[in-house]
């Protein structure tokens, strides 16, 4: 029976082992109550107009810390890719709400005039940071977060997390949108040219539906037939990843859809994500008006060789 034992949890911990899982996931609106002088974000403080209250910020950090706990059976991500947080401080209590998970902080403000950043989560047990930076498109508020990172094999991988421009503005969306591919792109060529089998991986809010034109990189969403978004009935996958060609053979991606992120959408039927907010109303079982999205890495073949 000791022998039998032993050999169960010697598989448990290789088949954890076997894989690594990231995660991309915009958490709508992750702001501290206190008021920052430098951006507008009034409407989240306590007199603003969500009444944005401490208990109200930590309920939310409580739910984004869930959705990361249950996302991965017998694991937890090793990366975390998020959209919408206002600053340091708020990863940082995010983190408090996580203590058994060792994440190291990858963030840097932005220009957002909201001051919503994009920011990584990363597991220090198994990755070293070799670099961290961020990359500002001229005509975008929003930066760009790049980041490589090295793993204890001594492999290689290269991370770009964006937050692409909405389409609601028309002509100047289309710019500042091709702005923010034209620089991923130059990044991307960037690493490519220097090494072709390069482990390359783009993710976050993409503001679209899934397309293929982040070349020579490979969108995993195009076939994706179920959607991290919803938008007057219609679910879309806004949320993407791209990878480079040295991955495709290892990566595969889903939307994180568990049933309890979802509620009974009254108005156009089906379900729809809980929201923190709809319009003003506040939920306290609220997470996010996304689900989040998982890239699964084989451990083999991930990282430069």
């Amino acid at each position: 029976m000791r022998y039998f034992l032993f050999a169960i949890g010697l598989w448990f911990v290789t088949a954890c082992a076997a894989q690594i899982t990231i995660m991309s996931y915009n958490v709508e609106n992750l702001f501290h109550p206190a008021s920052d002088s430098i951006n507008t974000d009034s409407e989240f403080t306590p007199s603003g107009s969500h009444r944005w209250t401490y208990t109200r910020y930590y309920r939310k950090l409580e739910q984004i810390a869930r959705v990361i706990a249950n996302s991965v059976t017998d694991d937890y991500p090793a990366i975390v890719a998020l959209n919408e947080v206002e600053d340091r401080h708020c990863l940082q209590d995010l983190c408090r709400k996580m203590p058994h998970y060792p994440y190291q902080i990858i963030h840097f403000d932005s220009q957002d005039h909201r001051g919503i950043d994009v920011a990584l989560l990363y597991d220090s047990t198994r990755f070293h940071r070799l670099i961290a930076q961020t990359i500002s498109p001229i005509t975008s508020t929003r930066d760009l977060l790049y980041a490589k990172l090295m793993t204890p094999a001594n492999d290689t991988l290269h991370l770009i997390a964006c937050h692409l421009p909405s389409q609601l503005s028309g002509t100047i969306s289309c710019l500042r949108r091709d702005t923010v591919k034209a620089a991923i792109h130059h990044l991307t060529d960037s690493v490519l040219l220097h090494s072709p089998n390069a482990q390359i991986i783009v993710c976050g809010d993409m503001n679209t539906a899934p397309v293929d034109d982040l070349q020579p990189l490979t969108n995993l969403m195009v076939n994706i037939t179920s959607g991290s978004h919803k938008y007057r009935g219609l679910w879309t996958c806004l949320d993407q990843f791209y990878v480079s060609p040295a991955l495709i053979s290892c990566a595969s991606a889903s939307v994180f859809n568990a049933r309890w992120l979802q509620e009974e959408d009254m108005k156009f039927l089906g379900t729809r994500p809980v929201r923190t907010f709809i319009g003003f109303r506040y939920n306290r079982h609220g997470f996010s008006d996304h689900l989040p999205i998982l890239l699964r890495l084989s451990m083999e073949c991930y990282g430069e060789k």
